[in-house]
């Protein structure tokens, strides 16, 4: 089992950090001649490092219109403009795009030319948040793996925009309009290697439809959600983190065993409206339910396994591996009741 936690916090890491090499780890594994044909043209508007040939930098420039992009750019730096198009014309020389930072404009849907964003084959990364979409833009680039759409006044997803994604591992849809329409049973069909999902700061009263099977992170803090229906993790049986904090979650809207999820390492029910702790798996490692209405805990009712197990040296192995506890802003009073540090005996922390 512990071999298991650390292959999840190792892929933990994966996801946040090997997706977001830095220009300098990819220029280093570029063989220098591979850039000795082109021209070092560089817009007037911006930076061109002449150490990371590869990158342009066009960010707090106060741009209405994106610059010609020379041939040789994989990495195209826009944040922080007045943009408000996405037109074809800048972009025909650009084939060999990765990376395009398109955050903090003033970018519409009406704004993006058709098909733009499609043609640009070789992108992987598109960072669109802090715009002003009310869809998620379409058609987009079918090689893609991150696409960032947070702080937008997204309501609707096209049908299909997502159908032939099937490189993407982030999608990130936190702080828009979204509500439980908008998420039909097919909307995230196609996103078979998703690994993070984030739909927190929408206007969902309902827990999402057909997430992809291989979700590692699901994040859905901030909405209005009442409801975690039957067996629903048992369709993405990799979840691994699970964040519900600031919903309206309340001890007749969780099932039975609605948290007794064996890949569940890391659940988030912070400022939700439980008045006692749920079911939770023995491999369950770090657990938050400040801000709740838990008036008392009780070790034996809680422990995942029976404290006979727990207690016992011998079947070491068993024993749960619960390590954070936090449990302030409860009606709880401490001392922990000795219980629970017999039954959760790997716990290094716990908040009351």
């Amino acid at each position: 089992m512990t071999l298991k936690v650390y292959a999840s916090l190792l892929l933990l890491f994966l996801v946040n950090a090997v997706w977001t090499r830095t220009v300098r780890q990819v220029y280093d594994e570029l063989d220098p001649d591979h850039w000795s044909h082109y021209t070092f043209e560089c817009p007037q508007e911006c930076f061109c490092p002449p150490s990371f040939p590869n990158a342009l930098y066009c960010d707090n420039k106060g741009l209405k219109e994106i610059p010609a992009i020379p041939a040789r750019i994989w990495y195209l730096y826009l944040q922080n403009n007045l943009i408000e198009t996405i037109s074809e014309k800048p972009f025909v020389n650009a084939t060999h795009l990765r990376w395009i930072n398109l955050n903090k404009n003033k970018i519409t849907n009406s704004g993006i030319g058709s098909g733009v964003l499609s043609k640009l084959k070789r992108l992987l990364y598109l960072f669109l948040e802090d715009n002003e979409l009310e869809e998620v833009p379409a058609p987009l680039p079918v090689g893609l793996e991150q696409l960032r759409l947070a702080r937008n006044k997204i309501s609707r997803i096209p049908e299909g925009v997502f159908s032939n994604l099937e490189n993407l591992t982030m999608l990130d849809l936190h702080q828009n309009r979204l509500l439980d329409s908008a998420l039909q049973s097919d909307t995230f069909q196609g996103l078979n290697n998703l690994m993070q999902l984030n739909i927190a700061k929408n206007s969902l009263k309902k827990m999402p439809l057909s997430i992809p099977a291989n979700t590692l992170q699901l994040f859905l803090d901030n909405n209005s959600i009442e409801v975690i229906p039957e067996n629903y993790f048992s369709a993405i049986p990799k979840v691994t983190f699970l964040r519900l904090n600031y919903n309206k979650l309340s001890d007749d809207g969780i099932p039975p065993n609605g948290f007794n999820v064996s890949s569940i390492l890391d659940l988030q029910l912070s400022h939700n409206q439980l008045t006692k702790i749920p079911p939770i798996n023995a491999h369950l490692e770090h657990l938050h339910l400040d801000h709740n209405r838990i008036k008392s805990v009780n070790g034996t009712q809680i422990c995942p396994v029976s404290i006979s197990v727990a207690e016992d040296p011998v079947l070491y192995g068993n024993i749960p591996r619960l390590r954070y506890l936090r449990l302030d802003g409860n009606e709880i009073q401490p001392p922990i009741p000795l219980d629970i540090m017999i039954c959760f005996r790997l716990l290094q922390a716990v908040v009351i």
